[in-house]
Parts: structure tokens; sequence; C-alpha cells
């Protein structure tokens, strides 16, 4: 099976009408599906512009940050300091190698770019070790200086090339057999990502990175809501077809519907709604119960619109025939099973039991038990109440006390059965963790939330 890379242009063609924090948002959904690269246009406002590269620095720690230089050494300059705090930072050198390309956008005859390329890749490499080089116009580039190009690029430094199909004019087997043919004639082919970028001017832009990634392409450039090939499309043809030809990605693909679909709402674009989803308030009237299968849920998980992995579809069925032992379920408290225990981190610490003793002439105590790994850990602890004295005791266990930021209870649904729904946020080393949990029992939501929150630092941290 080929892994194929995402490499997501949104905030490249997109750019212009976002806010610094909608840049920063739209930033994280895409870390969050594992993009493989964002791509982040060149360097102009050097204070605002910097101040955001390095602020997604701080959380994009899996994807590379990648940042287009201008035509000048110190646009190469600029895009250098402002990935200085990236974990995986890549400098883009973006050229046009087509004839008109060449003299309408650059004035320069082709001797002249071929000297251009090289200045400009040696200087990036020099500042990192990731330098890219994307051939604009390249589809009506004439062959052999497209070769020259890629050749001098390759020699200057550059680990990775990208030929750009931005006439749109080629149907996608006739791109499939361009890109098999450049692929054939790169220097040193085994050491250098190969990648696409086709514009999406004729609907077809999807259909022809695929099946250039079919035909060689080691990476495939996307966007969403913009005029490049639909990230989730693309991702959409991995999920549905990947298997049968022989390709692949690392996309999150249970999240993928969402996460496009929150990233469009900041676009302000319109996609629409999978045929699977429908609202909670039309699925009142649905009712759960223990004698319900796995597919019986796992369709009604469907319609709520969440596309989950086989592993949260098993977390979701375990947890609903825990709740539908007492009670039935509604399509309100399958949405809180599934924000409870799907799209989680490895839980370090599960909850196996816990005793709890309260009332107005005792102090509260809590005896709780947890398992790491393969053995049990238990304590006692007493608090100010039975939700304090719960979260001591958990302290007590794994030998560490977390500010709590937050603790909040609210009901889930209505009624003498009510399922109760705990936030709890707790701070370590100055970042944010927020754990949710459901119960019946508002207590038993408490620590399951608070063991949410503290697997996600103990995940992190490790």
């Amino acid at each position: 099976m080929k892994k194929i890379q995402i490499s997501d242009m949104t905030l490249c063609v997109r750019n212009a009408n976002l806010s610094f924090k909608e840049k920063i948002e739209i930033a994280r959904q895409l870390e969050n599906l594992h993009a493989d690269c964002i791509e982040i246009p060149a360097i102009e406002n050097v204070r605002v512009d910097t101040l955001f590269v390095r602020t997604i620095s701080a959380f994009v720690k899996n994807s590379v940050l990648c940042v287009a230089a201008g035509m000048q050494p110190e646009s190469v300059e600029a895009a250098a300091n402002a990935l200085s705090a990236a974990a995986k930072a890549r400098i883009q050198i973006k050229l046009p190698v087509s004839t008109v390309g060449m003299e309408y956008n650059c004035h320069l005859k082709p001797p002249a770019m071929l000297e251009l390329i090289d200045t400009l890749v040696r200087s990036a490499h020099d500042r990192c070790a990731d330098v890219e080089f994307c051939a604009l116009d390249a589809t009506r580039a004439e062959p052999e200086f497209l070769d020259q190009a890629i050749a001098a690029a390759i020699s200057a430094g550059a680990k990775a090339i990208t030929i750009s199909d931005n006439a749109a004019e080629m149907l996608p087997d006739a791109f499939a057999a361009f890109t098999a043919n450049v692929a054939q004639r790169i220097p040193a082919r085994d050491t250098i990502r190969f990648g696409v970028a086709c514009e999406d001017k004729n609907g077809m832009a999807a259909a022809c990175s695929v099946l250039a990634a079919k035909a060689g392409a080691d990476v495939i450039k996307t966007a969403v809501g913009g005029d490049m090939a639909s990230f989730e499309t693309v991702a959409g043809i991995f999920k549905n077809c990947g298997e049968k030809n022989g390709i692949a990605s690392d996309v999150k693909y249970y999240e993928l519907n969402r996460g496009a679909r929150q990233i469009a709402w900041i676009l302000g674009v319109s996609q629409n709604e999978p045929t699977t989803f429908v609202s909670l308030d039309a699925l009142d009237h649905v009712g759960l119960d223990k004698e319900d299968d796995p597919a019986v849920v796992i369709d009604a998980v469907r319609k709520l619109g969440y596309d989950l992995s086989d592993e949260d579809y098993g977390k979701v069925f375990e947890e609903f025939r825990r709740v539908a032992e007492k009670k039935t379920v509604t399509a309100r408290e399958l949405d809180a099973i599934v924000a409870s225990v799907a799209l989680q981190v490895p839980p370090t610490y599960k909850l196996v039991s816990y005793v709890i003793n309260n009332g107005n002439i005792i102090t509260a105590s809590a005896q709780i038990k947890l398992q790491k790994d393969d053995g049990e850990l238990e304590g006692i602890g007493m608090g100010d109440g039975p939700i304090d004295a719960s979260f001591r005791t958990i302290e007590q266990i794994v030998g560490h006390h977390y500010e709590l930021d937050d603790f909040q209870i609210q009901a889930v649904t209505e009624g003498r059965e009510a399922m109760g729904s705990a936030l709890v946020r707790l701070r370590s080393n100055g970042k944010l963790y927020s754990g949710n949990g459901i119960s019946t029992d508002i207590i038993g939501a408490s620590i399951r939330a608070y063991l949410n929150a503290l697997n996600k630092i103990v995940y992190e941290e490790a």
C-alpha cells in the first residue's frame, strides 16, 4: 500500500479575507485531521505574518509547516525566520517554468530562470534542511526545460519537487501519463518527494491528482473551499477507493466531515451536508435500548453525522450498553456518549470502581480503584463534598496535583433518570486540558471527566 501525503493549501488560496484568529483555527483543524503539510503564503507583513507562523508552531507538531518564499533572497530569509520555532519546517520556492509564465510574470528568459532557481533554492537550503521547488504551469512547459529546472533545483538542495497544472486543460488520464513521464526523468528519484498541484477550473482536480498518485506522485496538494483539488474529496477517495487501488493517506477519515465543515464555516463557503447527517432535533423520537445490536447503534451514530473508526464505534457501543442497562437511550444521549468516549487519546488510567460516602454529619470520602496497564491502583481520600473527595483521591493515586481550572455539571436530558454531563478543565504546565464524562450518576460523570482530562495530559507529556 503506497502512502500518499496530503499538503493542504487552504491558508494560501483563502488567506486574504481571514482574520488572525480564523487562520489559527484552520491550522488547528488541519493538524487535527492529520494533513501531512500545512502551506502558508509568503511573508508580506513581517511582524504580523511571522507572529502567525510562530503562534501555530506552538501547537502544530505533526504536520510540516511550509512557508513560501518570494523571488528575492530577502523573502527566503523572512520565511526561515518565521519558521525558526517550527517542529517540522519547509521553505517553498515557487517559480513558473512555461515560456509564457517566465516572460509575463518574471520577465526572464530560460537561462536567467535557471540561475534564479539555483540562487533561491540554494539560499533556502542554507537556512532549512527541507526545501521544495514548485514548478508552476509545468504542463505547458517545454519538456526539456522542465527537466533542466527540476535538475537545477535538486542540484541546489531541493528535497521535494512539485509540478503544477495551472492551465487545467488536461483530462485525468492525460495528466496521469504526464506525471508518470516526468517522474521517470527526475534525478535521484528515490530520494525526492514528488508532488502534484492541480487547479480545479473544470472540476477535475481531485481525479487528476489521485490518478497522478497512482502514476508515481508521492504528494497531492489540496485546499478546502479553494480552487485546488478539494481536501475532503481527495481524502474521501482515499477512504472509499484507496485499498482497492493500493494507495492510502494518514488523514483521520472519521473526523473528516466535521473538520472540513468547520473549516468551510470559517471560510464562509457552502458545503453539502453528508446524506447520512440528520439533526438531533429530527432524531428526538429515536429510542435505543439494551436489546439493540451494534449495527443498529452504529447506524444511529452515523445519522448523527459521525464517521468514526471501528475502534471508536466499539467504544461507543460499550458505553451505550452500560447506559442502556438503566434506561432508553435517546439521540441526545447517544450524541453525549460519542462526545465522551470517541475521538479520545489512549487511556492510561481506566476507572474500575468507586465508592462514595457523604452526608450532612460526616466528611465526604471516596474510595476509587483505577486500572493502569495490567495492574490496579487504589486510593482513599476525603474532601469538601463527594466530588472534591473524588478528585483528591485520584490525585493521591496518580501522585500529582493538577490545578482545576473549571468544573461544570449539566443535565443532558430531562426526567428523573436524566443523564448528567460533567466538564473538567485541568491546567498542566500552563496548558489547559478538558475532559467530558456522562452518567446517570453525576459523581460518576465527574470522575470520568477528570480521568478523561488526566489521560490527555499523560498522553501529551509522556
